[in-house]
């Protein structure tokens, strides 16, 4: 599986760059939208790139696509385009893509493969997911299926594929088979970890390009970590 990078400009790892999109590789702590802590999000430095590589007066159109949890890392797409945004917007909506994480766990999962079913409530005050095995009033059906990739000496890493795209879909659906994902305090991780990230990776994207109509396979290396670079 090619990990190809077209750019690290200042530690803005591109993944894919055309007329319409640019994929990039999310780094941990970054935001992918402004929100209110203030701090500086992907979207702003991504859209200082394109004014700078293309010498764009004016503000630059860049459309948000989808967003990774803040402590999270990989594939984030973005659309130079309104056409491309409307019709990137409808692909995740109808959810016409593939997508696939990588995750790193200390307790072993019930199975080495399966997939899991719950019904997602959302706790918008601490801004948490809690998994329920059965449906309970304003929950919403999440749908995942994992496999174990690789034993470490200590953890395990599992790939992860989403059928539905819930709020924290894959910290609570993990944490509610006793696997909190490394670093994960929010779900019932020991302990932080350093860089206040978690060890959850969106690894790999499958979708076809808004324009061009061509399939796209979009894989983002995993962090320079230690753990990561075990897998």
């Amino acid at each position: 599986m090619a990990e190809k990078i077209v750019s690290n400009k200042d530690n803005l790892q591109i993944l894919h760059e055309d007329n319409h999109i640019i994929i990039v590789n999310k780094r941990v702590g970054d935001i992918v939208q402004g929100d209110i802590t203030g701090d500086k999000p992907l979207s702003d430095i991504v859209k200082l790139y394109i004014k700078e590589k293309y010498n764009k007066p004016g503000d630059v159109f860049l459309g948000v696509v989808h967003r990774l949890d803040r402590p999270t890392t990989g594939i984030v797409v973005f659309a130079k385009t309104s056409k491309a945004l409307t019709r990137l917007n409808e692909t995740f909506k109808n959810r016409e893509t593939q997508k696939t994480y990588w995750a790193i766990v200390k307790n072993a999962p019930p199975k080495t493969e399966d997939i899991l079913v719950h019904f997602l409530k959302r706790n918008t005050k601490n801004n948490t997911s809690k998994a329920h095995l059965k449906e309970v009033p304003e929950s919403k059906e999440a749908k995942l299926s994992y496999k174990v990739i690789k034993k470490l000496d200590n953890y395990y890493a599992l790939e992860i594929d989403l059928h539905t795209g819930r709020h924290h879909q894959i910290r609570a659906q993990l944490t509610a088979v006793g696997c909190p994902i490394k670093g994960d305090l929010k779900y019932g991780f020991d302990r932080s970890n350093p860089n206040g990230g978690i060890h959850l990776h969106a690894r790999k994207l499958v979708l076809t390009h808004p324009v061009t109509k061509d399939s796209l396979e979009i894989i983002a290396p995993v962090p320079d970590d230690v753990l990561w670079k075990l897998v």
